[in-house]
């Protein structure tokens, strides 16, 4: 089924779909049936999970005439996963789109803000170390974003948005958390165009009889004989016409097992499954919030973590997970507690529940863990933006692809609308969604703020004096305000200055009003711990060696070596981790099973 989003006549899905041919269909009918029945094993090889790094894994399969069988729990409108719902952000090191706006950026500048991000503690020295081989996924990473990452994907035709997006910004230290210059790049077309070029090798794969796609197909547990993986066994549910996102139904209707000397788990994370995000919670961040919303489709509930686990592989760094504190409950969901992200730029003030202004680094967009922490110290689920209409005209963004339909429909004329209006999505959100209270006096945004939380715990004294306090500071080009100096250093970078950052202004000046205030929930997201894998993608055991035929990619695995990112991302990581670990494993595992 076609994406709500996609517009009018063929779309890309609907296309692919096609070319996918009649064969796709048929395996979707025959449930259970091997697809390559006459031979001693149903394949060479079988790929739980048809999100990104699942794809990936099984076009490099494919490429190297290996026979590949595809399962995912979900029906065929969902394939790509969550990356067919992300923003599209890569992380490129010294890119042609950084050199256009003026960013100098080298390798030895990104790892020196990798490692003071991940803080890698855990035993790096170790071969039986929680960050043994986190750490060297991660320097095999940055690698590949300083080297061939850009030039790969650039033959396949991806392509991205000239102006690249500074996100998370730090800590304030050179050696600590955060991007020292402007990452981020939003794919043209965002997370669909991601996925796009490896669904298309996979549906031709398909169409060539090397690849059998099996939807509908939940594993259950991983077969082993002898120690080595020799297939998987699980539940055929029932055909589904569930959108894209939406949820499926998990009625049984069969039963399967099928045999292949090499298993590819690429599942996902824990994200929409907020009982195990909660007993994974680490203490550093205080007590987990008892409201989230949730921003990954329902499907995304880490149940082939412990399957995996239970066949021999060893998680590590669980309680390491990435959560936003920017969430808006959906006005209009596509699964159950949808939440969408602001992607903030820098102007917005911002309080605690009772009112208190958050100090550095606590300021939008720099240093998410750290104010998740904060948050949740405050003893509410829950914080404030205080804003102006001139400042969300320029600076807020909406994570998502269906968020963005001008980037994800490569509508140039309406993403140039962008210079004298506020992008419709967030104007709807402004109109219908539960979280925000627009004013034009403080006095009025006040009341409003304490009616939406019922519990009066704003007092308008307090909030003038914090923002009249802020807005002196602007008075003068110098300033002891850490936000207002960040103000002006995004305003020193073009890419900033053109498309992220308001003009500098004061916050009660009512020619840029109204004034808005955002309630902002914790968003679930992204599972940074996960299976153990060497550089190979092969998933190890707990003395450390390879349990035999298994290998992991994607979120499953901490974007690899069950953990890449340690405690902190830099963002436009997720995608690029699943594209890395993917093609790791894929290629790893076809060169396993040449004959």
């Amino acid at each position: 089924m076609d994406h709500p989003i996609a517009p009018a006549g063929i779309t890309r899905r609907r296309a692919l779909t096609v070319t996918g041919g009649m064969l796709a269909g048929a395996a979707l009918a025959a449930h259970a049936v091997p697809a390559f029945a006459g031979e001693s094993q149903d394949a060479d090889a079988i790929v739980v999970g048809h999100g990104l790094a699942g794809l990936v894994a099984t076009a490099e399969l494919a490429a190297a005439g290996r026979k590949v069988l595809l399962l995912d729990q979900e029906p065929e409108a969902s394939l790509g996963g969550q990356a067919f719902w992300s923003f599209g952000g890569l992380f490129f090191v010294n890119s042609e789109e950084q050199r256009l706006m003026g960013v100098k950026d080298t390798h030895d500048l990104a790892w020196q803000d990798w490692l003071g991000s991940a803080g890698f503690d855990r035993g790096v020295a170790d071969p039986a170390g929680q960050d043994h081989w986190a750490y060297k996924w991660a320097e095999a990473y940055v690698d590949f974003a300083s080297g061939e990452k850009r030039s790969w994907l650039d033959g396949l035709g991806v392509q991205w948005f000239p102006i690249v997006g500074w996100a998370e910004r730090g800590g304030g230290l050179a050696d600590g958390h955060g991007n020292s210059v402007p990452r981020f790049h939003v794919t043209w077309g965002t997370g669909p165009a991601v996925v796009e070029p490896f669904e298309k090798k996979v549906r031709a794969a398909v169409a060539a009889g090397k690849v059998g796609f099996r939807f509908r197909h939940r594993v259950d547990g991983i077969v082993t004989t002898g120690g080595a993986v020799t297939g998987v066994r699980g539940a055929v549910l029932e055909p589904s016409s569930a959108a894209c996102g939406k949820p499926s139904s998990r009625t049984v209707i069969g039963e399967f097992e099928l045999r292949a000397p090499v298993v590819v788990v690429t599942s996902g994370g824990i994200g929409a499954n907020h009982d195990l995000v909660r007993q994974n919670w680490p203490a550093r961040l205080g007590t987990p919030p008892k409201t989230m919303v949730t921003g990954v489709p329902a499907h995304v509930d880490g149940r082939m973590l412990a399957i995996t686990e239970r066949a021999g592989g060893r998680i590590v760094n669980p309680d390491r997970m990435w959560h936003y504190t920017e969430g808006l409950r959906n006005y209009d969901p596509i699964w159950p507690g949808h939440g969408i992200r602001i992607l903030p730029g820098p102007s917005s003030m911002w309080f605690d529940a009772t009112g208190k202004r958050f100090g550095t680094p606590d300021l939008p967009g720099y240093d998410t863990l750290h104010t998740l922490g904060s948050i949740t110290a405050s003893g509410y689920d829950y914080s404030w933006f205080v804003t102006t209409q001139k400042i969300i005209a320029k600076e807020f963004a909406l994570s998502g692809s269906e968020q963005n339909p001008d980037l994800t429909n490569k509508n140039v004329w309406q993403l140039l609308s962008r210079i004298w209006q506020t992008p419709e999505p967030i104007e709807k959100f402004k109109k219908n969604g539960a979280d925000f209270v627009v004013a034009t006096t403080l006095s009025e945004l006040v009341a409003g703020m304490n009616k939406l939380t019922g519990d009066n715990l704003i007092d308008l004294a307090r909030l003038k004096g914090q923002i009249e306090a802020r807005d002196r500071e602007m008075d003068n080009p110098y300033t002891k305000d850490v936000q207002v100096m960040g103000i002006r250093n995004a305003l020193s970078y073009i890419g900033d200055s053109l498309s992220r950052t308001a003009p500098a202004h004061k916050i009660l000046d009512p020619a840029a009003g109204p004034l808005i205030a955002v309630r902002l929930n914790v968003l679930t997201r992204k599972t940074l711990g996960g299976l153990q894998t060497d550089l190979s993608g092969r998933v190890l055991s707990a003395s450390g060696e390879p349990v035999p035929g298994l290998y992991a990619a994607g979120e499953v695995a901490g974007f690899g070596g069950g953990g890449v990112h340690g405690y902190r991302s830099l963002e436009g990581t997720f995608l690029g981790g699943c594209l890395f670990s993917g093609r790791q494993a894929g290629r790893a595992a076809a060169a396993a099973t040449a004959t």
